[in-house]
């Protein structure tokens, strides 16, 4: 394993092991305005949400790592203490980037970028009409990290006001993770899309108190077929099954082929029902992959 101190390495070095690692990011694309009514539009990718309650989302403009002068957006926020954010999707990832270009100051971004201003409703700055979320924020502090290259600006934003396009809407009137069609930035020129074929859901442990990978036999935890992943979800479950429900599922179809195809052989057997269990995981069938598991240990 690569070891690195980071004291030993340029800003420009560190923020590329780190934008590789620290991904995929949510991609906050800020409106807003100085004093004399200039508009700017930038996207950032040191960004996220941090409190429903206060509802409050944080970005950092951080000072160029190439000659450590700070963005337009910092010195608006600085002024007028008002921003939007804006939702990037893919429909609108190219003209998002093309938005990144450091025009001079008092150009506006959503005329280079062919974006189209919405106005606000509570605060100065418009918001962008393609979005398809467009949250308007009071800024209620700015954290300055540093005076070096690449030092942060935490820009504390309270969402006041939240616009939701309807049809990334399900019938229930929230937001349908499928169509949204979010964007996120990796490393270098790299993003990532959020698609429904690379969708998956897990399972919170937060209603139930899983059992835990460490209450699974060793032979379990030490498969050679079953990964972090399949014993993540079967310590999961809230309870181990009795002996009477492990021997009720030996009449299965398939764990009844794997156990006459493999009499006499316990090595075998064992790996077997360790595929046998790792497809019904896949299935989501998780009750039923730890009977599996548990029949010969």
């Amino acid at each position: 394993m690569l070891t690195i101190k980071t004291s030993d390495l340029s800003p420009a070095q560190l923020q590329n092991y780190l934008q590789y690692a620290i991904a995929p990011r949510p991609i906050c694309f800020a409106t807003t305005i100085d004093s004399a009514g200039n508009i700017n539009l930038s996207p950032f990718s040191f960004f996220n949400m941090f409190s429903t309650n206060p509802p409050l989302c944080i970005f950092s403009p951080a000072r160029r790592v190439r000659d450590n002068t700070t963005k337009h957006t910092l010195e608006n926020i600085l002024e007028v203490k008002e921003c939007v954010i804006n939702i990037v999707n893919y429909p609108m990832v190219q003209q998002t980037s093309l938005a990144s270009t450091e025009y001079a100051k008092g150009i506006n971004e959503f005329e280079k970028a062919g974006f189209t201003m919405l106005s606000s409703q509570l605060v100065k700055p418009p918001r962008v009409a393609e979005a398809p979320v467009q949250m308007e924020c009071i800024v209620t502090e700015i954290i300055h990290l540093g005076e070096n290259p690449g030092a942060g600006n935490l820009i504390l934003a309270e969402i006041k006001l939240i616009h939701i396009k309807e049809e990334i809407l399900d019938e229930e009137g929230k937001i349908d993770q499928a169509k949204i069609d979010l964007v996120a930035r990796l490393g270098g020129d790299w993003y990532c899309r959020v698609t429904p074929e690379n969708l998956f859901k897990v399972a919170k442990p937060l209603t139930t108190l899983g059992i835990g990978v460490d209450a699974l036999p060793k032979g379990v935890r030490n498969s050679y077929v079953l990964t972090g992943n399949d014993l993540g979800m079967l310590g999961n479950l809230e309870r181990m099954p009795s002996d009477e429900e492990i021997d009720d599922l030996r009449s299965h179809p398939l764990v009844k082929e794997v156990l006459d195809a493999t009499i006499g052989d316990g090595n075998n057997r064992q790996r077997e029902l360790h595929e046998l269990a790792k497809e019904m995981l896949a299935q989501g069938n998780i009750e039923d992959a730890l009977k599996v598991v548990l029949m010969e240990v």
